[in-house]
């Protein structure tokens, strides 16, 4: 059978999915792969476990009798670096985007290269620590320059994954341009600091193409070059839906994607979690976030605790209008300070005690966390589009999806099911097909 390839590695499960020609889903293979530390004693990715893990489940992959690979992408998690010596070997630990950066180190930067916000704007990502891989390069320069002088290459984690299969170094757009500082959306390049540090040139080159052939044996497997998982969600619906639309991708974080706003972000956005995104083909994704699951999943917990019900309650509450209308006390979050539309601190806890049930406090949490996401989805120019895609966890939650198609009674609101949806965009974008409709795995929400 022909099938498409994509490796799908996330920070939790690492994956392959093969699809066959009508991009239907013929086989996956799973599997959690436990944590390391780094010399600090940091929790992180075990950089030699996944090495061999891609490596053999690859070469099981093109030995399988049953399989006939015609094309392969890689789509996995962005903010993290894979620092190679002269012979293709791995120099550090897979250092993690949430250790913290130093202070002293900060204060160096900045007091060199200018104010934060104005960096922040040019490169289109808040200043976030780790979480901007430009300043993962910047911190073992000076943290570990012995280290640094040795490194030949440096790739982001999708491309490494892809150097793993095809022994092709790359760098890509959306790797690039996802929250990395790195890339100037002014002048569409690296930026100023970048170059000054010379850390561009220990990156591999950005390709403008999609795609090349790779050559296994006397076999020629066409590979694409890598993407971000955030971005490799957007391009299913980029290839399908022709008008502009925004699409949500709910998880642990709620990532709202515009990739038809065109305007310069203001310090406003950036204070309200705004930030830049790139497609694959290098053009500009205005974006913001919400830590929309992570609320969610605190405040589920205290509402089962309270109520004693079990955790998973949620699963089975249905949309009550008449519950919406009960007066009840205002929403506070516990998990958003610094990030989100509102980064303000609470001042207070959510008042749980005030429900009569853990079904109307669940109602009113999902009222407050989508207000949130209206003051999110404002940021981006939701207004500028007619139609709103929900992809994710919260596609299949009523009162969510429900409350949404209220809100925005001039908009097309649809819930989608493409639980595969960041695998399928790398598999659509390694191929190319004329056409790709995935109306089967859309319905319409109603908002009455």
């Amino acid at each position: 059978m022909k099938v498409t390839a994509v490796f799908d590695i996330g920070r939790t499960n690492k994956k392959y999915v093969l699809f066959d020609e009508k991009y239907q889903i013929i086989d996956e293979f799973s599997e959690s792969l436990p944590e390391t530390t780094d010399e600090d004693g940091f929790p992180t990715e075990d950089i030699e476990l996944l090495t061999k893990w891609v490596q053999d489940r690859w070469t099981a992959l093109l030995e399988d009798p049953r399989y006939d690979i015609k094309a392969v992408n890689v789509a996995a998690y962005g903010a993290s670096l894979v620092h190679l010596d002269a012979s293709n070997k791995p120099l550090t630990p897979l250092y993690s985007y949430l250790k913290p950066f130093p202070e002293d180190l900060l204060k160096q930067f900045y007091s060199k290269y200018g104010d934060p916000t104005r960096l922040s704007l040019q490169t289109g990502s808040p200043a976030m620590g780790m979480l901007n891989s430009g300043m993962q390069l910047y911190w073992l320069k000076y943290t570990y320059p012995d280290i640094y002088k040795q490194i030949a290459s440096t790739l982001h984690l999708p491309q490494y994954i892809l150097y793993l299969l095809t022994g092709r170094k790359v760098s890509d757009y959306t790797s690039l341009g996802c929250h990395t500082a790195l890339w100037s959306f002014e002048m569409w390049d690296y930026h100023e600091w970048v170059k000054e540090e010379g850390i561009h040139k220990k990156l591999a080159p950005v390709l403008a193409s999609s795609s090349f052939i790779y050559r296994h044996n006397d076999k020629g497997i066409q590979s694409g070059f890598g993407l971000h998982d955030s971005s490799s969600a957007l391009i299913p619906y980029r290839m399908a839906v022709k008008k502009p639309f925004v699409l949500l991708s709910t998880g642990t974080w709620c990532i709202n994607f515009n990739s038809f706003a065109s305007k310069p972000m203001t310090s406003y956005q950036l204070e309200r979690d705004c930030m830049n995104y790139l497609t694959p083909e290098g053009s500009g994704v205005t974006a913001s976030r919400l830590f929309l699951g992570r609320e969610h999943d605190y405040q589920v917990a205290r509402i089962a605790e309270y109520f004693r019900v079990e955790p998973d309650f949620y699963k089975t509450v249905a949309f009550d209008e008449a519950i919406l209308k009960q007066d009840t006390p205002p929403f506070y979050t516990a998990c958003m300070v610094g990030n989100g539309p509102s980064p303000e601190p609470s001042p207070q806890d959510w008042q749980i005690s005030a429900f009569a049930s853990a079904e109307s406090a669940y109602h009113h949490l999902i009222k407050g966390l989508t207000e949130l996401l209206f003051k999110s989805l404002d940021l981006i120019g939701i207004n500028d589009v007619q139609a709103i895609y929900i992809d994710g966890g919260f596609a299949r939650n009523e009162i969510f999806t429900k409350l949404i198609a209220r809100n925005y009674p001039n908009h097309t609101v649809y819930a989608t099911d493409l639980p595969y949806a960041t695998s399928l965009g790398a598999a659509l974008h390694v191929t190319r097909p004329q056409t790709f409709d995935f109306s089967k795995e859309i319905y319409e929400i109603e908002a009455q």
